[in-house]
């Protein structure tokens, strides 16, 4: 069995990869380097040649708050881009499955909560980041599109927010976690006094380890099979300001954390419901507070080594 992991260098993609070569598959993972994923025709040229019985995209153009805010072109443009060239491809080359990676920013900015998949499209969307749950509610769409028009037996699965390691620990393009984890470690060993972080630090946010995900991958590509995407995520969150706190304590970060309410929140709470993919015989196992430990601890040694994306 040969798969195909887009974004297989990733934060999502390694995990996801490293699972399945647990399992004796050949895997093939895939970033610029192999083939450039806005380029449809290279694309579809390459999985004509490597004939994979299945497709993982997880590959995306992402960032935190300031980053979508400030390149919503680029974040809608090259995301519609890469799913649609994969998808297109992967039809093309009669790939058998395909697994659609999106993401829970795709629900209504006051969404009731926890959410439940149903949710999707019952209001608007958070500002900050529309640009980009867009392209990933079209990446839906198109997914099931392709069952209806095709009989193709492809999904989606929309994770919560993400983190482990190979995360992007850049101050101005990463998630709020492995930033928080760069600034804390950083300040800790700088000894700094204060650090100021964005926003209230009030919203709620859910947070999965990628080997969780990964397990969810690997689990609902064998026994799922349906138009309806599904939610991936722990199913617990905290606010802002206590996962600073946990983060800081981690580190061992002894100063002072101080907010800059003039920098936007997003959206207020974001929790999924994931009884859906948990029926099906998937759970998380990491909990936060370990999977952060073991984050921090391979962002230091990744810094060291000057490996890590920072």
């Amino acid at each position: 069995m040969t798969i195909v992991v887009a974004g297989g260098t990733g934060l999502a993609g390694s995990a996801i990869v490293r699972a399945y070569e647990k399992t004796g598959a050949e895997v093939i993972a895939v970033n610029r380097k192999v083939v450039d994923l806005l380029d449809r025709d290279a694309t579809t040229k390459f999985l004509k040649s490597t004939k994979p019985s299945l497709v993982i995209d997880a590959a995306a153009k992402v960032g935190g708050i300031g980053a979508n805010n400030a390149f919503p072109v680029e974040f809608l443009a090259d995301n519609l881009r890469i799913q649609s060239n994969l998808m297109e491809a992967a039809h093309a080359a009669d790939v058998e499955k395909f697994i659609f990676l999106g993401s829970s920013c795709i629900y209504p900015r006051d969404c009731a909560q926890p959410i439940k998949e149903e949710y999707l499209l019952t209001g608007p969307l958070e500002e900050t980041n529309s640009a980009y749950a867009i392209a990933k509610i079209a990446g839906i769409e198109l997914i099931k599109s392709f069952r209806k028009e095709y009989g193709r037996k492809w999904i989606s699965l929309m994770p919560t927010n993400l983190y482990g390691p190979h995360d992007n620990f850049e101050l101005q393009g990463s998630h709020v976690l492995p930033a928080f984890i760069r600034r804390f470690v950083e300040a800790s060993q700088k000894n700094i006094a204060t650090e100021t972080l964005w926003g209230t630090g009030s919203p709620k946010r859910e947070f999965l380890h990628v080997d969780d995900l990964a397990a969810a991958v690997v689990h609902l590509g064998e026994k799922y099979d349906s138009p309806l995407h599904l939610n991936i995520g722990s199913g617990e969150d905290l606010t802002i300001k206590e996962l600073a706190v946990l983060v800081a304590e981690l580190s061992g970060f002894k100063g002072k954390i101080a907010w800059d309410s003039s920098k936007p929140d997003g959206t207020p709470r974001k929790v999924l419901d994931v009884s859906k993919a948990k029926s099906l015989g998937w759970a998380p196992k990491i909990s936060l507070r370990d999977g952060i430990a073991s984050t921090i601890a391979w962002y230091i040694d990744a810094a060291a080594k000057g490996v890590a994306r920072r």
